[in-house]
């Protein structure tokens, strides 16, 4: 019998004033790597640490615990091809990854097929990728099949964290039976694809559904009706106020709230052939733009949940994984910093492979042991309260002015020189 779990009348969309609607490996990314400290994607990569099941052996601690689940870091792989099948999810946690999300699961895998090439990458003028393109679809792979491989990791790994990404129709009974049966080999965690952006539109999935916030509750409500583990939403970023749904699933019980999925794109046209990229047979589709470029939009997005979390659903244990970018410890600390719980990395793994958890623990720690953070809940939020409105900016500065501290830039549109119109802008800016 499935123990349902309780939402309870507190967590209406009414009262939230939201409309209802194992053995320690070395890590050797790739020998350019090894030689220069550099990634394959051209950005330098933090000095990797020694993990035994997924813990640091000495330095500042990086376990986690969200919604009930411990987790010996806070890198989780992020659900599509780094979490395919059983091989790949086995390395990563013999890599030492935190936990691991497979990729996106349904009943029918037959309506799933995809097509070749299905990536593209954007580089800079030094040729180093900053954005990544794809149109990959959920699981192409049987559910028995990816059931029964869990089932086998779970039974290898029993202590380390798994979670099932799951996405179905518009379709109670079917939401009830994947969850079930998904229960049945005992995965720690759900997270909902509400947000994939490409295929499989005309049966209302992924995107589709987290785009329309009264079908998004409706859904919430059975999926947490079923499920008796904890349930995120994983949220688009292709709306207009990604706050608002979030809350939207929050207040139908999901304990937590993953962000962001990938933004839908056009990587580019090929101007030889004049066809869009990337091309299958001479054609393309809008895919998911991810990576590097796509971090500060990230922040900005876990930043509105986070804040919207923080203020109407404080004390109740909600929770965020923030993804979108992260290659750095550095990177990882940001979204802690605007309210992140754990940090999910699906592109990064493409580029680097597996080890690369190895790399983003030794950079979270240096970055902990410079401010004498001895855990991550020290900081977790520390950087959230300085977000605010354009109006607090104007009332700061104004404050600062009359306390005669020297004024940064330029006054008013006024003062814009043409002669001096690139020194006048760097003038203003903050991260010189």
């Amino acid at each position: 019998m499935i123990q349902h779990k309780s939402v309870g009348l507190r967590n209406s969309p009414t009262q939230r004033r939201v409309p209802c609607v194992r053995k320690p490996h070395k890590c050797v990314v790739s020998r350019a790597a090894t030689k220069t400290g550099i990634g394959a994607s051209g950005f330098g990569l933090d000095e990797p640490v020694e993990l035994v099941d997924g813990r640091v052996t000495s330095g500042p601690d990086l376990s986690v615990e969200v919604n009930g689940m411990k987790l010996p870091n806070p890198f989780i792989i992020g659900s599509g091809p780094p979490g395919t099948n059983y091989q790949v999810m086995k390395k990563a946690f013999d890599e030492g990854w935190g936990g691991v999300i497979c990729k996106t699961l349904s009943l029918d895998s037959s309506k799933v097929v995809n097509v070749t090439p299905r990536y593209a990458k954007l580089r800079d003028y030094s040729n180093r990728v900053f954005g990544w393109q794809n149109f990959e679809l959920i699981s192409d792979r049987s559910f028995d099949t990816m059931l029964a491989e869990m089932k086998k990791l779970r039974q290898e790994y029993p202590n380390r964290i798994l979670i099932a990404s799951i996405m179905e129709e518009y379709n109670k009974n079917a939401w009830e039976e994947i969850i079930g049966r998904c229960e049945e080999i005992n995965v720690d965690a759900f997270e909902i694809n509400f947000s994939c952006p490409h295929g499989l539109p005309e049966r209302r999935m992924g995107m589709a559904m987290g785009q329309d916030p009264e079908i998004l509750s409706e859904v919430c409500d059975w999926i947490n009706a079923a499920a008796t583990k904890p349930v995120w939403a994983k949220m688009t970023p292709n709306v207009t106020d990604i706050a608002y749904p979030a809350a939207v699933a929050l207040a139908a019980g999901c304990e937590g709230v993953a962000a962001i999925n990938t933004i839908s794109c056009i990587m580019g046209v090929n101007l030889d052939t004049l066809r869009p990229e990337p091309s299958v047979e001479g054609y393309t589709t809008p895919g998911g733009y991810s990576w590097k470029a796509v971090k500060p939009i990230a922040l900005a997005k876990c930043t509105a949940i986070a804040k919207t979390i923080q203020r109407d659903f404080a004390g109740e244990g909600k929770s965020l994984s923030g993804i979108g970018g992260v290659e750095t410890g550095a990177d990882a600390a940001e979204f802690i910093l605007l309210g992140s719980d754990t940090v999910q990395v699906c592109t990064g793994v493409m580029i680097h492979g597996y080890p690369l958890v190895k790399n983003l623990c030794g950079g979270l720690q240096r970055f902990m042991a410079k401010h004498g953070f001895q855990s991550v809940a020290e900081f977790k939020g520390r950087s959230l309260p300085y977000v605010t409105v354009h109006s607090e900016l104007v009332t700061r500065q104004r404050e600062a002015i009359r306390s005669k501290k020297e004024r940064v830039g330029l006054t008013n549109d006024s003062e814009w020189s043409g002669d001096d119109f690139v020194k006048n802008a760097e003038s203003m800016v903050a991260n010189r």
